[in-house]
């Protein structure tokens, strides 16, 4: 169970983006504390990832956003496949022009990239999130593309071809919610994430959770385009995990993030 999270703005949002990202990190800090990393963009369409091994705690006062940044990815990794001392195993992971972040398992992955003839990104990659932005490279973000993937997934990714979009996508047995603002979109695994968010940057949020089988297309914080596509059914998750995986890194990392905002104030 790992925990993602991040955001898509409009240029006229006030809000600063390394403390907006600092919030959504502190919220989801629980979910995982094998890997933490991020992944931005401001303006063009290069995309700029840090990522370490660890917890949130580790990273969370490093962080820092250029203020003109449009778009962000966050995640924590609990990891099922692919070790951590493998830094192209964690997340966000790139594959070709895509960066993007997963919660979930792909229990199909190698299959689905010997089917299309796709190498790893990197040779020494094994991590089974990597097959979802191969086939979203491949296949140009097309929604039914997502049908073929076998496991449970909430992911989010960016497109160096396309320097304006973000992508949501929720399938099986995985989180995803949204907290949209006057001119800003968050997302993240948990609703507590949003309302840290929320709190934090003194910004009102309506909050929904994104339903399985969407694939959502947002540009300067607003979804322009919602599709659907059907997840593979066969797919059955054989025990309930918990949604808490790190406790203490949770704690901790809260802690600092107070402290951060106390200092803000």
């Amino acid at each position: 169970m790992c925990g993602i999270a991040g955001f898509s703005l409009s240029a006229s949002s006030p809000v600063s983006r390394t403390l907006a990202a600092q919030a959504l990190l502190a919220g989801i800090a629980e979910r995982g504390a094998d890997a933490v990393g991020y992944a931005w963009r401001n303006g063009g369409p290069e995309i700029g990832v840090r990522k370490l091994r660890g917890g949130a705690s580790r990273l969370l006062e490093e962080l820092a956003l250029p203020e003109d940044t449009s778009q962000a990815l966050l995640h924590v990794r609990d990891y099922t496949k692919g070790h951590p001392d493998i830094e192209a195993n964690n997340h966000p992971i790139r594959h070709g022009s895509v960066v993007g972040v997963h919660n979930g398992v792909v229990e199909n992955d190698d299959a689905l990239l010997a089917r299309y003839g796709l190498r790893r990104h990197e040779d020494a990659m094994t991590v089974d999130s990597e097959a979802i932005f191969a086939l979203m490279e491949l296949r140009q973000h097309d929604a039914r593309a997502l049908g073929e993937i076998r496991g449970a997934m909430a992911a989010a990714w960016l497109d160096e071809r396309d320097a304006e979009t973000l992508y949501l996508a929720r399938g099986l047995a995985r989180p995803l919610w949204l907290g949209r603002g006057a001119c800003e979109l968050f997302f993240a695994s948990t609703r507590r994430a949003l309302r840290i968010a929320e709190a934090a940057l003194g910004v009102r949020l309506e909050v929904c959770e994104v339903r399985e089988g969407r694939l959502l297309r947002v540009v300067r914080g607003e979804v322009v385009r919602e599709r659907r596509f059907r997840p593979d059914p066969r797919y059955r998750e054989t025990e309930a995990l918990p949604p808490v995986r790190a406790p203490h890194e949770g704690v901790s990392t809260l802690a600092r993030f107070a402290l951060i905002v106390s200092a803000v104030g």
